[in-house]
């Protein structure tokens, strides 16, 4: 696996995508008025809970958690701008999901859209009650798998 994120686009392609739209939030910046680092995992949760919800899956929170997150930071997003963030799904594994994604930060006082930060996180399926990874659901792998071509 390539240790750093694809320059490529977050185009869908290979299996399922979502986007998601939002806005910078007065919490989501620190005191140079721009986003605090920790609010692009938010966008991204965002974005991967649309993403979860429109394939129709259940239980999925709570039994995935982040073993790896890799982030670069390219531009930064301002307070009330609107941000359209794109995850999509890159690898499935036996117990793991690889995700990469994108967070834009859209034209803003004359400013253009600009990339604010793309990356790739892994998430582990450990079920409930559990310490150990365990094979994902079947009927979940098959909804992800739905955009596959």
């Amino acid at each position: 696996m390539n240790p750093l994120p694809s320059r490529e686009p977050v185009d869908g392609t290979g299996f399922a995508r979502a986007v998601h739209r939002s806005r910078v939030e007065w919490m989501d910046t620190d005191a140079g008025g721009h986003h605090h680092n920790t609010s692009i995992v938010r966008f991204v949760e965002s974005a991967e809970a649309t993403l979860i919800r429109e394939r129709g899956i259940t239980g999925y929170f709570g039994v995935a958690p982040r073993v790896r997150y890799e982030v670069d930071f390219a531009s930064p997003l301002w307070f009330e701008q609107e941000v359209t963030t794109t995850v999509a799904l890159e690898r499935i594994g036996t117990s793991s999901l690889t995700f990469r994604f994108e967070v834009w930060g859209e034209a803003v006082d004359g400013h253009p859209r600009q990339l604010a930060a793309s990356g790739r996180y892994v998430t582990v399926h450990v079920p409930r009650g559990g310490r150990e990874s365990a094979p994902w659901p079947a009927e979940w792998v098959d909804a992800l798998k739905a955009d596959a071509a």
